[in-house]
């Protein structure tokens, strides 16, 4: 049962609200606001409702101590820009100051805590820096996915002091109900595509969706750990050949829960690691020394086409080759395509994944897919069927 803000009466009410602001900045410029902008429904509802919003967040990896570089401010600016409104800042999240800031707010204000990171406090998930945190709100409302696998002061202790006055935004919601529908909900058939360069990596979440999946593609470089398990050359592709017997395992597995695996069958493979190496496509199970498989062939892309088109809900974690290199993109550019294709025809897609995100925003498929997650971390974790801290949090 999903806490809705609608449920609360937030007018002249503060609202203390744990976002996710942990943008990439170089010398002091946000370099990608798309966490930001997925903010923007939640603030947005707050501000017509008339409410005092107090906004926390961490930035980078600070270690307990103060980094100019990793202050919030920057992000707060990017923000005030994109909801065109000043925003109070505060150089500090626990300081008397900083509450006196909070006291003073008129409704329909925004205040922003510094870098909650820059204390130790919040890792360690201290109970007297969550009462100190606690102070600047009325109500609590968590809309940070990407650190809801993580146990920290501002995302589960703080709930405690919330008993009754803790909620969702509205990000964090469609984050729970976009993977409900592809872990329980999805039409069928669900089709689940995992890409990246190892099984080892997605062992857990294999495991765990095999019982909830119809069809699962295999791709990238983990596909020449499965190719090579089943006596397939591969030549000098990345291939963990300690994971064959598992890579074994899994197939046998899928098999008997009537999941169909589909691996690719060529590949563009390259003499050197490079964008500019000499190419050839070459059936997977066929690539010489000197060889390697860096992106999905033209059968491959054929038969993962057909296969997306097939599938009511769509699952896609993992790029199905080294898109980062304009050579060796098309593989996950055509699977794009495919995706984009299946939603408009009344598909569900689910991006999530570091990588899968970086690719969907880079080829622009960002709006032709139903959801692209916000969290990476918290997404492996919620598809390896891991109950989260941060949603816990709130929902008992």
């Amino acid at each position: 049962m999903i806490k809705s803000i609608s449920k609360f009466d937030i007018k002249n009410k503060r609202v203390l609200i744990r976002a996710d602001l942990n943008v990439p900045i170089n010398e002091g410029k946000v370099q990608d606001d798309f966490r930001l902008k997925a903010l923007l429904p939640t603030l947005n509802y707050c501000l017509k409702n008339n409410a005092k919003i107090v906004l926390m967040s961490h930035l980078g990896r600070p270690k307990g101590k103060i980094d100019k570089k990793l202050s919030l401010m920057p992000v707060g600016e990017v923000l005030a820009d994109l909801l065109e409104m000043p925003i109070k800042f505060s150089h500090d999240c626990i300081s008397e100051d900083a509450h006196d800031v909070t006291l003073g707010l008129k409704s329909g204000e925004i205040h922003l805590l510094e870098n909650l990171r820059f204390s130790n406090q919040e890792i360690e998930n201290n109970k007297d820096f969550s009462a100190k945190l606690a102070k600047h709100g009325d109500i609590f409302i968590n809309d940070a996915f990407g650190t809801a696998h993580r146990a920290h002061a501002s995302t589960t202790v703080i709930a405690e002091f919330f008993p009754n006055n803790k909620c969702f935004g509205y990000l964090l919601a469609k984050e729970i109900e976009s993977l409900e529908k592809v872990m329980s909900k999805g039409e069928k058939p669900v089709l689940a595509i995992l890409g990246g360069a190892k099984v080892s990596s997605k062992i857990t979440i294999i495991e765990n969706i095999l019982d909830k999946i119809d069809h699962l593609i295999i791709g990238g470089g983990m596909s020449f750990t499965f190719v090579s398990a089943k006596g397939g050359l591969v030549g000098d592709s990345i291939c963990e050949t300690d994971k064959q017997e598992l890579a074994l395992e899994i197939l046998k597995v899928a098999a008997e829960k009537n999941v169909k695996v589909h691996l690719p069958v060529d590949v563009l493979a390259a003499n050197d690691f490079n964008n500019s190496a000499q190419t050839k496509i070459i059936e997977i199970d066929n690539i010489p020394r000197g060889w390697q498989g860096l992106d999905c062939g033209p059968k491959s892309k054929a038969i993962f086409h057909d296969v997306v088109q097939s599938c009511k809900t769509i699952l896609w974690n993992g790029p199905l080759g080294v898109f980062e290199m304009d050579t060796f993109s098309t593989g996950t550019v055509a699977l794009g395509k495919s995706i984009a294709k299946a939603t408009q025809n009344g598909a569900f897609s689910l991006v999530g994944g570091g990588d899968s995100v970086a690719a969907v925003k880079k080829f622009n498929f960002d709006k032709s897919v139903s959801y692209v997650s916000t969290g990476g971390g918290a997404m492996l974790e919620s598809l390896e069927g891991k109950v989260l801290p941060g949603i816990a949090a709130i929902s008992n």
